[in-house]
């Protein structure tokens, strides 16, 4: 048998419980990092126990949606559960993407419970140089 002494942690789990398991119609938050490395964006999504194959990736217009499912493992008859603290259900997020990004070549990673997603910045957004131009003389517009 397990013990612990976290009473926020118990509290969370209490709140899970009557909440429910997340649903596709009203799904549960998953955590996510974002941040900028180089000339792409980066976001990392924590999905632990999830298979790649029951992950959903969308992106309309600049709506990135993320949606992960959960799934209880099977269980023999002779099994009793003792403690279980790990939410099952369904899973989302969605992100609004500014338009500096390049939504079209977005690359998705799945490794150690962790999906990651790599939006590269769009060629028009990133930083330039202007030329210039130096002129001989004057010009005149006449009307």
């Amino acid at each position: 048998m397990l013990m612990r002494t976290d009473p926020f942690r118990e509290l969370d789990r209490l709140a899970q419980q009557l909440v429910g398991p997340g649903t596709w119609s009203k799904p549960s938050a998953m955590p996510m990092d974002a941040y900028r490395e180089g000339d792409e964006y980066v976001v990392a999504f924590d999905l632990p126990g999830v298979t790649a194959d029951a992950i959903d990736i969308d992106v309309e217009r600049n709506m990135l949606t993320v949606k992960a499912e959960r799934r209880p493992v099977a269980k023999a008859d002779d099994v009793q559960m003792e403690l279980s603290e790990r939410p099952l259900g369904v899973f989302s997020r969605q992100i609004v993407l500014a338009d500096t990004l390049d939504t079209e070549r977005i690359e998705a990673h799945y490794d150690a419970g962790v999906l990651t997603l790599r939006i590269p910045i769009a060629e028009r957004a990133k930083p330039r140089k202007i030329s210039i131009g130096v002129g001989s003389g004057h010009k005149e517009i006449s009307g």
